[in-house]
C-alpha cells in the first residue's frame, strides 16, 4: 500500500497484478524430472494432479496484489493522495505496507508466471528440443493474453500487466531449458537494468505537489469521478503510455523476475522451500532495503522520496521468498492443505477481473468521495473485506465448476485448431 511514491511508472509497477493464474490449468498433467545442473533435486508432480504449492502460493499473492492496486484504481495513475502534512495513522500503514507488502506480491506473482512458463514448455517438449513447431501453442496462449490486458487496461484499470507478462513471456520463454546458473545471471542482468532505469525515472522532478487538496490531486479527482466515457478516453491513453514504457522499464524488471523464478523451480525451492541461513539472510536484506526506503520516503525531500520507489522494488524480492517459503512449508504440495489459498489461485485471472470491477466500481462511482475521505487505513480495511469475499466466492465456485469463467474463455481462444 503506497503511502507518497509519487513517480508514474514505479507507481504502476507496485500496482499491477498478474494472469500468472491462466497458465494454471496448463500445469494439470506436467511430469517434472530433476534437472542434472540443479542443486536440489525436485520430485514434483509425476501424477497427473495440480502441484499444490503453486495455486497456495498463487492464491496469496492475488489477495496481497489488491491491497496496493485498490490505491491505484481510484484514479489508475497517481496512487494514494497523502495528508500535507502527512498523519500519525498514514506513516504507521505506510511502514508496515514497505515491509509486508509494497511490492511483494507482484514479486511472487512474477517468479510464479516464470515457473508456469517452465512447466508449459516442458509439458509441449517432454523435455526435448524446443522447436518453433512444439512452441505454438504457448505463443498463441500468450498472444491471447496480450488481448486480455489490452482490453482490461482500456476498459476497466490502466494498471494492468496481464499485457506485460505476456510481451515477457513471449521473450523469456526460449530461456526455460537454460541451466540454473544461466537463468540466475540472466536474472541478475534484467532486474539490474530494470532497477538502474527505475531510479533514474524516479529522479525525473514532477511538476506539480501530488497531496490531498493540490492542484493536481483535483484535477485528477475531476477526471475519475465523471463520466465512464471521459475516464474511458484517459484509460486509453493510459494504456497506450504504458505500451510505450514498457520497452523502457518495465519488461526488464519482470523478466528477470520471471527467469528468477524458472531457477528456483529447477532448484527445488517451490517444493522444499530455503534453508535456515538463506531464510535469515532474505530477512535480513529485506529489513535493510525496507528501512532505507522508509528514510528516503519520509526524509521530507522530494527527490529521496520518489527513489525510495526504487528501492522498494528490490527490498520487495527477498520478502517475497520469505512468503514462498511459508507456503510451501505449510502446503507441503497437499491438495488438503490450505485448500482455500488453492482454490483463489485456481481461478486468479476471473478473480484479478472482478477486483478490478470491485475497485473501480466502488471507489470512482458508488462512493467516489471515498477519494477525498480515505486515509490508508480506510483502504487497507476496504481490500481485507474484499479480500474475504473473493476467498468465500472461490471456495463456493469450486465446489461446482471446476474452472474458472475467464480461464476457461482463455483456454478454449488458444485451444490450437485442427487442420
Amino acid at each position: 500500500m503506497t503511502t507518497n511514491h509519487s513517480t508514474p511508472l514505479p507507481q504502476a509497477l507496485h500496482s499491477q497484478s498478474t494472469g500468472i493464474g491462466t497458465e494454471a490449468d496448463l500445469q494439470a498433467s506436467i511430469q517434472t524430472k530433476p534437472k542434472a545442473d540443479s542443486s536440489y533435486e525436485t520430485s514434483a508432480a509425476t501424477t497427473r494432479t495440480r502441484f499444490a504449492n503453486l495455486d497456495a502460493i498463487r492464491g496469496l499473492a492475488l489477495l496481497g496484489i489488491f491491497f496496493l492496486n485498490i490505491l491505484m484504481m481510484s484514479n489508475s495513475l497517481m496512487g494514494y493522495a497523502p495528508h500535507s502534512p502527512e498523519i500519525a495513522s498514514d506513516i504507521a500503514v505506510g511502514v508496515f505496507t514497505s515491509i509486508f507488502l509494497e511490492g511483494r506480491f507482484i514479486s511472487l506473482f512474477s517468479m510464479l508466471f516464470g515457473v508456469a512458463l517452465l512447466l508449459q514448455v516442458q509439458k509441449v517438449t517432454q523435455h526435448n528440443e524446443l522447436t518453433p513447431l512444439a512452441a505454438t501453442p504457448i505463443k498463441q496462449r500468450l498472444k491471447w493474453l496480450i488481448l486480455f490486458g489490452f482490453a482490461h487496461g482500456c476498459l476497466l484499470f490502466p494498471g494492468d500487466i496481464l499485457l506485460t507478462y505476456g510481451v515477457c513471456g513471449l521473450l523469456i520463454y526460449r530461456y526455460t531449458q537454460l541451466s540454473v546458473d544461466e537463468l540466475y545471471t540472466k536474472a541478475k542482468k534484467f532486474i539490474a537494468i530494470g532497477f538502474v532505469v527505475f531510479l533514474l525515472m524516479t529522479l525525473i522532478p514532477l511538476d506539480e505537489e501530488w497531496h490531498r487538496g493540490s492542484e493536481l490531486f483535483n484535477q485528477e479527482l475531476a477526471i475519475w469521478t465523471g463520466s465512464y466515457v471521459y475516464q474511458l478516453v484517459h484509460q486509453v491513453g493510459l494504456t497506450f503510455l504504458m505500451i510505450f514504457m514498457l520497452p523502457i522499464s518495465t519488461l526488464w524488471f519482470c523478466s528477470g523476475l520471471m527467469v528468477l523464478g524458472m531457477a528456483l523451480w529447477k532448484q527445488g525451492y517451490f517444493e522444499q522451500g530455503f534453508s535456515q541461513t538463506q531464510l535469515i539472510k532474505f530477512a535480513a536484506a529485506s529489513l535493510l532495503l525496507s528501512a532505507l526506503d522508509c528514510g528516503l520516503r519520509y526524509s521530507g525531500n522530494a527527490t529521496l522520496v520518489q527513489a525510495s520507489a526504487a528501492i522498494m522494488t528490490i527490498s520487495a524480492i527477498p520478502m517475497a521468498a520469505i512468503y514462498l517459503h511459508i507456503i510451501v512449508k505449510l502446503c507441503q504440495n497437499n491438495p488438503l492443505k490450505l485448500q482455500w489459498l488453492q482454490n483463489v489461485g485456481k481461478l486468479s485471472l476471473s478473480l484479478y477481473i472482478l477486483q478490478s470491477i470491485i475497485g473501480v466500481s466502488l471507489l470512482r462511482f458508488i462512493f467516489p468521495q471515498w477519494q477525498s475521505e480515505f486515509n490508508l487505513i480506510d483502504y487497507f480495511l476496504l481490500a481485507l473485506g474484499v479480500a474475504a469475499a473473493q476467498l468465500v466466492i472461490a471456495n463456493v465456485y469450486v465446489r461446482v465448476f471446476k474452472q474458472g469463467p475467464l480461464e476457461k474463455l482463455l483456454r478454449l481462444l488458444a485451444k490450437p485448431k485442427l487442420q
